[in-house]
């Protein structure tokens, strides 16, 4: 997030996209809910009808994966309404003429015609947008989740450069993370291509800083795979081994038939993880190890904050901590790795990372700090870009339109879209062990809407089949005001009924992240009625 999620409820404007934001962030859609009370304008833009319509000057339902043609309507209204930031354009952006051509095309009507949005509609957001001092766009993996997912991203970051909307109170391009501390994760290098604070593996002086602070030599330049590459690979027999750490594939990859089948060729899976998932119960090796609520140490969320977590509760008897498991391999290997705890740790965490280097564990005692904090006596960043963009000058994108991987078609006529509950988290592994969560969302279900159900003659609570290319599955129907003819939700959490047994396994060529957001589906009355 370029801004603070506190920061969201002192918009004037806020657009949000790609997020069903008051099931997946419950707390953070209050201060959203908060921002219109105090009367903000609220846009929601989503092909589903979520909750958060509720609170919205006005919904607007996109096609889904036809986002980029509507953030290009948009600017083209506000550039042919002269509505743009001409003062922020010439000082902090570059590429601007190219932009301009770009988006030329995409007149209010054409947009409608592609996405469905009313051209009325797409003119009434873009003017209160621009026209706003403070305006925020918040996303979440709605908009990433395509095979266009990088540019959805870079289109927003154009939309907000557009109107001067960032490096300032109230604006900002704000993505919500999915899970706690993926932002931690990335920021530590949990990413094939860099080490922490993003610094890219084959940078010649980002390995030698680490060669030193580690006195070795040869780390590699070679940047790693991503996760749905190894999946491939493996497929292929060229990737022979995986350590899977607090993940659970065999139920969020895509085309799970298929990652079942790579996993299985595999010469050594280990899996490391608190419970024994649907992975774990086809690894070779499962080494048992801590919830974050039996140990140390810290979290960085959304908004880039680093924050203590502290011990919650006694641990087991048998499973060690995350750390200890890994070290203990590493020395194994012939890399002897020897700590006393998360506090060591951090230390070396922010002597080699230079977005953290003032962060130390004491000064986060009692309240987080925003990277970068360059040295101990910086007080922290909330707000991102506010001289000026990490590159220098922010660089407009021309990107056009790109429709999805896999559009409707006689046979299959219905689009799917994956996503999450209020209920449970990510695949289940801690939500589905409590039984109170379990008997608020037993099991899975397939929200229609009533027209669809209707013409396919099915019943609210009866079972119906949804099949894609890739394979099958069983679920309840849930007609529901949510949805949208012609679109279908599952969420994905249930591996008794895995939606991404349904899901294409197509990826964003830069982010390499599958297109889990649009597949084509038919829905039958099952075979066995």
């Amino acid at each position: 997030m370029t801004n603070t999620i506190a920061d969201i409820e002192t918009a004037d404007v806020i657009i949000v996209t790609g997020s069903n934001t008051t099931e997946n962030h419950p707390v953070l859609s209050s201060f959203m809910k908060r921002a219109t009370k105090r009367g903000a304008k609220l846009y929601v833009i989503e092909p589903r009808k979520i909750k958060l319509t509720e609170y919205a000057t006005k919904w607007l339902r996109q096609e889904p994966g036809r986002d980029i043609s509507w953030i290009n309507g948009m600017m083209r209204v506000i550039l042919k309404e002269d509505l743009h930031d001409k003062a922020f354009i010439e000082k902090r952006t570059e590429n601007f003429e190219a932009l301009k051509e770009a988006v030329e095309p995409y007149t209010p009507e054409f947009v409608e015609s592609i996405t469905g949005i009313k051209a009325d509609d797409l003119i009434e957001v873009a003017r209160e947008f621009a026209k706003a001092d403070a305006a925020t766009l918040c996303y979440c993996m709605g908009i990433t989740q395509h095979i266009c997912g990088t540019d959805n991203v870079k289109s927003l970051a154009n939309l907000s450069m557009l109107c001067g909307h960032l490096g300032k109170p109230g604006g900002g391009v704000n993505p919500l993370r999915g899970q706690n501390n993926v932002q931690g994760a990335c920021d530590m290098g949990g990413l094939p291509n860099v080490f922490t604070a993003y610094q890219k593996v084959d940078d010649d002086k980002a390995r030698n800083s680490y060669e030193q602070a580690w006195d070795i030599t040869g780390l590699s330049g070679t940047p790693g795979l991503p996760v749905t590459e190894m999946i491939d690979k493996a497929y292929k027999g060229e990737f022979k081994s995986l350590f899977i750490i607090g993940e659970n594939p065999l139920v969020s990859d895509p085309d799970l038939n298929h990652a079942r089948k790579a996993m299985e060729k595999l010469e050594l899976m280990v899996v490391q993880d608190i419970f024994l998932t649907e992975t774990a119960q086809i690894a070779d090796v499962v080494l048992p190890s801590l919830c974050f609520a039996e140990k140390n140490g810290t979290f960085t969320n959304s908004e880039r904050r680093i924050q203590r977590v502290r011990k919650a509760v006694e641990p087991p008897e048998g499973p060690w901590e995350d750390w200890k498991i890994i070290t203990a391999i590493a020395s194994k290997m012939g890399v002897p790795m020897d700590y006393e705890g998360p506090e060591q740790i951090f230390e070396e965490i922010r002597q080699v990372t230079p977005s953290y280097r003032g962060v130390t564990w004491e000064r986060i005692e009692h309240l987080g700090i925003h990277w970068p904090c360059p040295e101990t006596s910086h007080e922290g960043t909330p707000i991102l870009h506010t001289m000026q963009f990490t590159r220098g000058k922010g660089l407009f994108h021309a990107i056009s339109h790109v429709i999805p991987a896999e559009t409707p078609d006689e046979e299959y006529p219905y689009i799917l879209t994956t996503g999450r509950i209020l209920y449970h988290y990510h695949t289940g592994t801690m939500t589905m062990k409590t039984s109170g969560l379990n008997m608020l969302a037993p099991e899975c279900f397939v929200e229609i809407s009533s027209n669809d159900a209707q013409k396919l003659n099915l019943e609210d609570g009866s079972m119906v089949d949804v099949s894609s290319r890739r394979g099958t599955i069983q679920a309840k129907v849930e007609v529901s005001p949510k949805a949208v003819d012609g679109t279908v939700f599952i969420p994905f959490h249930f591996a008794s009924a895995a939606a991404n047994t349904l899901t294409n396994a197509k990826l964003d060529p830069t982010a390499k992240i599958p297109e889990f957001k649009v597949c084509a589906i038919k829905l039958e009355q099952p075979a066995t009625a």
